[in-house]
Parts: C-alpha cells; sequence; structure tokens
C-alpha cells in the first residue's frame, strides 16, 4: 500500500533528480559504469512516459581526477577548474552514450551562480531549460566549474539542483545520495529511517553528523538545506540512496523510499521576481536595524527607510542582496539596497529629507524598496510581507 504522503508522487509530471559524486563514481574518481547506467535507466523510462525529467549530475572533477592520475580532490580553484575541464566532456559523453542506447536525447547545461542571479540570464536559462523539455529533451545540468569562482559557486550540486527545481516549478525533487534518507538513533547502536518530515527542525539537523566525503562537496546537511530551500516553494523532496537500481522509479510510483520531506502546510504564493530575489541571490551584507524599522516591515509591510537603520556591515555596491536584521541579530528580511555601503553608512538614523544634504542628492527615499524586500519567517524560509497574499 502506498502511504498516503507519497500518493501524489505517483502523479508527478516534472521531476528534478540530482546525483552525488559517490553514487556515479568509484572512491578512484573513475565514473561506474552500472550505477550510471542504473539511473539513466530509470529517468529514461520516465521520459519516455511523458514526464519532464532534469537530470543535475556531479562527478565531473572526480572524473577529470581519474584522467589526470590525481589521488585527492584538489583544494585551489585553479586545480579544481582543470580537473572540471578535463571531467566535464568525459561525464557527458558517457551520459549521451548511455541516454542515447535507450534512444533519448540530451542536452548539456553548465550554470553558475552569476547565471541565475542576473534577472536576464535567469529568465533565459529557464527558456532554454523549457524548451528542451518541450522537446523531450533530457537537460543534464552542473555548475560550471570551469569559470566558477569562490563567489559565484552554488557551494555545491544540492542546492544548485533546488534552484533548478524552483526556476522550473517542478513537482518534486529527488536528492540522491549514499544513504537512504535521514536516520535516527534506534537503540543498541542502530538506526533507523525517517520516513517522513514535516519540517527541518533543529531536532532534525542535530541527527546530521561529520563532514562528508573528500570526493564530495555535499553532504547530508547541504541536503538537508537544499530540501528546505525547495519545499518552501512547494516542491516536495525524497532524499534516497542512489546506489540501488530502481531508486528513481520506485520514488516516482509513491514507493516509501528514502526520507520524504511534505511542503509546509501554510504557504505563501511569492511572485517570480519575489522568488527570484529569495532563492537566487547571495547576501553580501547585513543592515541591523532597530524594533520600529521591524514593525514597518513586518506588520505594516513597508519599504526599509535609512532612519530605522542602526549600524551597516559589509562592503557592497547598489542593487546588492543584503540581509536585514532585528536588535536580536536574528533575520528578518532579505533586499535589494538602492545604495551602496558607503552611502548607507552616512545616511543610516538619518530622516529621509535630510538625505539630499548629505550625500548631495537623493535617488532614492528608501533603503530597501519594499518591492525588492522578501520577509523571513522565524524559521528563516522567505514569505510575503502583509498585504501580498500572506494572510
Amino acid at each position: 500500500m502506498i502511504p498516503a504522503a507519497r500518493e501524489s508522487l505517483a502523479r508527478t509530471r516534472r521531476l528534478v533528480v540530482k546525483v552525488g559524486s559517490r553514487v556515479l563514481v568509484q572512491r578512484t574518481g573513475r565514473p561506474d559504469p552500472r550505477r550510471m547506467s542504473a539511473v539513466v535507466n530509470d529517468l529514461a523510462t520516465l521520459n519516455r512516459s511523458n514526464r519532464d525529467v532534469v537530470l543535475v549530475s556531479s562527478g565531473a572533477v572526480g572524473a577529470g581526477m581519474q584522467a589526470l592520475g590525481m589521488t585527492r580532490r584538489p583544494t585551489t580553484i585553479p586545480d579544481l577548474q582543470m580537473a572540471a575541464a578535463v571531467g566535464q566532456s568525459r561525464l557527458m559523453t558517457t551520459y549521451d552514450r548511455l541516454f542515447s542506447q535507450l534512444r533519448c536525447r540530451t542536452g548539456q547545461v553548465l550554470l553558475t551562480h552569476g547565471d541565475l542571479k542576473d534577472r536576464r540570464r535567469h529568465l533565459n536559462a529557464r527558456h532554454t531549460l523549457m524548451r528542451l523539455l518541450d522537446h523531450r529533451i533530457i537537460p543534464v545540468i552542473n555548475e560550471n566549474d570551469v569559470v566558477s569562482i569562490d563567489e559565484l559557486k552554488f557551494g555545491d550540486n544540492d542546492r544548485l539542483a533546488a534552484l533548478v527545481a524552483i526556476l522550473l516549478q517542478a513537482d518534486l525533487l529527488v536528492l540522491l545520495t549514499t544513504s537512504n534518507g535521514l536516520r535516527q538513533p534506534a537503540g543498541d547502536n542502530r538506526t533507523r529511517r525517517i520516513p517522513t518530515l514535516q519540517e527541518i527542525s533543529p531536532e532534525v539537523l542535530a541527527l546530521v553528523h561529520g563532514g562528508g566525503d573528500p570526493l564530495a562537496t555535499g553532504g547530508m546537511a547541504s541536503k538537508l538545506d537544499a530540501a528546505r530551500t525547495a519545499a518552501d516553494n512547494g516542491i516536495p523532496v525524497v532524499i534516497a540512496d542512489g546506489r540501488k537500481p530502481g531508486t528513481i522509479l520506485r520514488i516516482a510510483r509513491g514507493e516509501d523510499v528514502g526520507t520524504l520531506l511534505l511542503p509546509p502546510a501554510r504557504q505563501s504564493s511569492l511572485p517570480g521576481r519575489k522568488r527570484w530575489i529569495a532563492f537566487f541571490h547571495k547576501t553580501q551584507g547585513t543592515l541591523h536595524v532597530d524594533e520600529g524599522a521591524v514593525r514597518a516591515l513586518t506588520l505594516l509591510g513597508k519599504s526599509l527607510l535609512p532612519i530605522g537603520i542602526r549600524s551597516v556591515e559589509g562592503e557592497f555596491a547598489v542593487g546588492t542582496l543584503v540581509g536585514v536584521a532585528g536588535p536580536d541579530g536574528l533575520p528578518v528580511a532579505h533586499g535589494l539596497t538602492d545604495y551602496d555601503s558607503t552611502d548607507l553608512r552616512r545616511i543610516m538614523g538619518k530622516r529621509t529629507a535630510e538625505i539630499a544634504g548629505i550625500l548631495g542628492s537623493k535617488d532614492y527615499d528608501e533603503a530597501i524598496h519594499r518591492d525588492n524586500l522578501v520577509m523571513l519567517t522565524n524559521a528563516g524560509s522567505p514569505r510575503n510581507p502583509p498585504g501580498e497574499g500572506d494572510t
């Protein structure tokens, strides 16, 4: 019998599947053909049943390490980029061959955080991916490590997969790893699988141990963070063991595999542009505000004015995404600034009428306009401000 929480998974029409490095490659870094074939077989089956399938695949750096004779994952950006450049073509060649044998076409898509941070490139990426899906072509996505640098990196492909799922408004995100979901102590040094999660609470995070694998940049903590990001956008997430053949098909049939994270029962539907602000940017600084500003933002849905700012943390330009924190240091909102950090330090605590006299001109009344603000819940998840669909 299919558990009630899983029934809807059998009706998903569009799913994003992320496969981690440890699923795809042997410990030496050499791609494991049997595991790759198993993943491809499942995805091809779903594709032929008219489901939209997107594959987010790790493994390029690992494949490059094997080709270059490296025994340890590089630690410098140039060496990582070199390994990725060598390994990406080998990884994609293998995928193309395996999918072609099953009469499925693939398209390679390499992304950086900068691609999704820039609004125009963000929309172009979506249009391209949607066009591939319209033609029954399976996008194979990876972070473009060859040109990425620290501040542009997603950090790992778990987050990339969550952002792609949001970008495409997927019905399901599957994160394949080497564990059949999240596990909890069961006594006598044993553990048991957690079938379903309603939320990622501090107690759930406390179950995560270890620092990951040297061939991988993620880990269970990364997966839980990515899962929460997707779930906050109404996308259910399953974390499961990708080493077992048929795992993806079993999940897509609604079987009780891995750990299922359900979206919150009460959700706010963010408009497309605010989803872009909330999830496709990284904060580059923090504005610490007073209690009056917190009330204006959270209860009245107002813009953030300079008078409510008490201190400015970080260095950033106009239009940068920054965090907004209350007097207790807890996050209140994320938003795109109308002034850079230097000017904000000069006008913080000042009335709007004083801005022109201090800066020589006044381009905006607000430090952050409400149209460029995304409020955060107590758990740090984005939500609509008052008056924009939040009831």
